[in-house]
């Protein structure tokens, strides 16, 4: 499973008293802790005002770039924003995201020519997030033909099938493992993404259907998520659901999983 660490996103509220105090040492810490829990990108996202994004995005990859050698995941809903602040990351990371909405393919995709950057990709439009199968498909299918034209190969993109919540969507989950099914079919080498805690939102014991939830998804395909890894409840799902599926020869992972302290009772 690739891991996208979410702790350092300007919408929660701790991460944005330290981003309006410009607190490094509160969202190095963060950064520390997450590429040591085996994060394999930190997300860095300002979620502030649009005039203060550009800076704050800059100050956010200093900051985590001097902390950890982990490589970023530069999260905006501008393209343009992302454009601006690329110029800093010092190595190949992840860009969070394209979509079929507006420019953003447009703007995005021509920075990952000629290098190793990832990126994601939404199953959206200008319309929205589709309900229907056919019409995800169809938007991945375009910006797979898109990023091609870069030289782009599908295991370069993570597709976003965008999680619905289950309290609206009662066959949710049946319907991203269908959608997780049908990407990675047409396309076997691409990831497969997504914030599985989504499918929880309005509804209680949250956790207990987000761990499930996610064992679902893992089943059906998907390899890639949005997650706190300092979740340790949600990090031995993951790890128990691929030694339980076979694909964790003799329960290595999990077992080293375990020793390393990122599994299990915590002071185990």
């Amino acid at each position: 499973m690739i891991i996208i660490g979410e702790k350092i996103n300007g919408s929660i509220p701790a991460v944005k008293e330290a981003i309006d105090k410009r607190d490094a040492a509160f969202i190095a810490d963060r950064a520390v802790k997450q590429a040591g829990a085996g994060a394999d990108f930190i997300d860095v996202c300002a979620s502030t005002a649009p005039e203060l994004e550009i800076e704050t995005l800059k100050w956010l990859i200093e900051v985590v770039q001097e902390a950890v050698e982990t490589p970023l995941c530069i999260d905006s809903p501008n393209p343009r924003a992302i454009e601006a602040v690329f110029q800093y990351a010092n190595k190949p990371g992840l860009l969070n995201s394209i979509s079929e909405e507006g420019d953003k393919c447009a703007v995005l995709l021509p920075l990952l020519a000629g290098n190793s950057w990832e990126v994601v990709g939404l199953t959206c439009d200008n319309n929205g997030i589709p309900c229907d199968l056919e019409t995800k498909l169809k938007i991945t299918e375009s910006m797979v033909e898109k990023a091609d034209k870069f030289s782009i190969t599908p295991d370069r993109i993570h597709i976003d099938p965008c999680v619905m919540a289950l309290s609206t969507e009662n066959n949710s989950l049946l319907n991203l493992e269908a959608e997780i099914r049908a990407i990675k079919a047409r396309y076997p080498t691409i990831h497969v993404t997504g914030a599985i805690s989504n499918i929880s939102f309005g509804l209680p014991l949250r956790p207990l259907l987000n761990k499930t939830a996610m064992a679902f998804a893992i089943a059906a395909g998907m390899d890639s998520a949005v997650l706190d890894p300092l979740n340790r409840d949600m990090m031995g799902t993951i790890f128990a659901t691929y030694a339980l599926l076979g694909q964790d020869k003799h329960c290595r992972k999990y077992s080293k999983a375990y020793r390393a302290g990122v599994i299990g009772p915590v002071g185990k």
